[in-house]
């Protein structure tokens, strides 16, 4: 995901709630381009539980990920339906003008419990315990993915997403994220990534050298080997070189509450600097 529209949407969520709410404001295949060019839409909440007061405003955050290029602008609108108007395409394509900017980031932890449970078992007191410390940047947001990370802490529009957080450890990568830095503890990945290779890639070649700006660490190659992937990371002046092996789905797994997952990832075989290896196995 390349870009983000943050719809305000207080009160309980059903399953399908994101989805109800997009066909409504997006009747027919409004959003299918802007999806496939790299849209990620999400139901925002303040954290807690409110419920909107009859006639208030809704808060709508749209926000471009693209490295070097990020921005996030909010808007305020009386009903959903004006946001028919927004341009989603140029939103999708990185373009500003929408709204009022504003000064990132946010910080986004799903809590959407009724789409998985785990979200609102670990998420909510990650949200309760960032609101206190950080009024008005925090919001929870509807289902991100992954429940078996949650509770799961996405940064926008920075664009990291950081999972199996409690308070304490949400609180140490809102600080970070809040000097213009990504904390490597618990990171899962850069959104806008090209692919989960390169997001592995990057946060392998982060570990290695411990780099920790946004921007200092970018996947700008991909190359498949057979059953392996090569790919290239720039981190400041260096490139990196990363072969890495899908693991295949091996069984079933507790996640952290109840649900049973398929446990699946990738393991790297080498980093390499040019002709310089430091990493085996």
């Amino acid at each position: 995901m390349t870009s983000f529209l943050l719809i305000e949407q207080p009160g309980a969520w059903a399953p399908d709630a994101l989805e109800t709410t997009l066909a409504e404001v997006f009747p027919g295949r409004r959003l299918d381009a802007a999806r496939e060019a790299g849209l990620r839409p999400l139901l925002i909440r303040k954290p807690g539980r409110h419920a909107r007061v009859p006639g208030s405003p809704v808060t709508v955050f749209v926000a471009s990920g693209r490295p070097g290029k990020r921005w996030l602008e909010r808007l305020e609108v009386n009903d959903l339906a004006e946001l028919a108007g927004l341009d989603v395409d140029a939103v999708a394509a990185g373009r500003r003008g929408h709204g009022t900017p504003v000064t990132g980031p946010l910080f986004l932890v799903c809590t959407h419990g009724s789409k998985d449970m785990c979200c609102a078992v670990f998420g909510r007191p990650v949200a309760t315990g960032l609101a206190q410390n950080h009024p008005g940047l925090v919001w929870e947001v509807s289902h991100v993915g992954g429940d078996r990370w949650a509770g799961n802490l996405l940064t926008v529009p920075d664009g990291f997403l950081h999972g199996g957080l409690g308070a304490a450890e949400a609180e140490l990568v809102a600080k970070e994220a809040l000097h213009g830095n990504v904390r490597l503890d618990h990171l899962r990945g850069r959104t806008s990534a090209e692919s989960p290779w390169a997001q592995y890639a990057e946060i392998a070649v982060r570990n290695h050298t411990g780099l920790r700006g946004l921007d200092a660490v970018l996947a700008v190659e991909e190359h498949s080997n057979g059953e392996t992937r090569t790919v290239v990371v720039a981190a400041r002046e260096r490139r990196f070189e990363v072969v890495l092996r899908r693991v295949p789905a091996a069984g079933a797994g507790v996640s952290r509450c109840s649900a049973r997952v398929v446990l699946s990832g990738f393991t790297v075989e080498s980093v390499r600097e040019q002709s310089h290896e430091f990493i085996g196995g």
